[in-house]
């Protein structure tokens, strides 16, 4: 989830040119990070191994 921290600090200086879908975009992007470093933190993540398994 993204924190409102993480919200801010995306939406606070944006290019001048920026459109919303960049920016929906962006917080998306975010977003996606985020889990990907909560789901390492706690084990939710495939070793090499199983990975060329599949």
């Amino acid at each position: 989830m993204i924190t409102k921290t993480q919200l801010k600090n995306s939406l606070d200086n944006p290019p001048e040119n920026v459109t919303v879908d960049q920016v929906i975009d962006q917080l998306i992007f975010i977003e996606k990070i985020q889990k990907g470093l909560d789901d390492s933190k706690s084990g939710r993540t495939t070793s090499k191994e199983k990975a060329k398994e599949k």
